[in-house]
């Protein structure tokens, strides 16, 4: 068994995005892009969401975020506006094809979760969650 963190994050790191985008690989979208879709679904609603914003969130680099939001939008999941006040931005908008795969995507979430945590204790996923927190605080320091 490993006793370094990281070997430990990295592993079921790797083992969730195979299992996410095995799982979503039938709806045509990877576990990267479920995420953005579900970002730009739900902020949407407060107002727009700018590539930046995407950016930001998720820590990507421009060309990055460019390449998923570009797939997303071929995808027809996504369409990217110039925004009035400045051509240099541009504002993600979701289409109806996200919104139905949003709750598709959920299940599937839904899903792989029940397995993430199966046989582990309520109490344990709350520490858990805790120290993942407090790691990703560290790094960030």
């Amino acid at each position: 068994m490993f006793s370094d963190s990281g070997i430990w994050i990295n592993l079921l790191s790797h083992k969730l995005k195979k299992r996410m985008n095995a799982t979503l690989a039938d709806l045509g979208i990877t576990a990267v892009q479920s995420r953005v879709m579900h970002y730009v679904l739900e902020h949407s609603k407060d107002g727009p969401v700018l590539q930046k914003d995407v950016e930001e969130v998720f820590e990507l680099s421009r060309s990055t975020t460019t390449g998923i939001l570009q797939l997303l939008e071929k995808k027809g999941i996504v369409q990217r506006e110039n925004v009035a006040q400045d051509a240099r931005l541009k504002c993600i908008v979701p289409t109806e094809k996200a919104v139905l795969l949003d709750a598709q995507i959920h299940q599937c979430i839904c899903e792989i979760e029940k397995v993430l945590n199966k046989d582990i204790s309520p109490g344990q996923i709350q520490i858990f969650l805790e120290i993942a927190a407090k790691m990703s605080e560290n790094l960030d320091a």
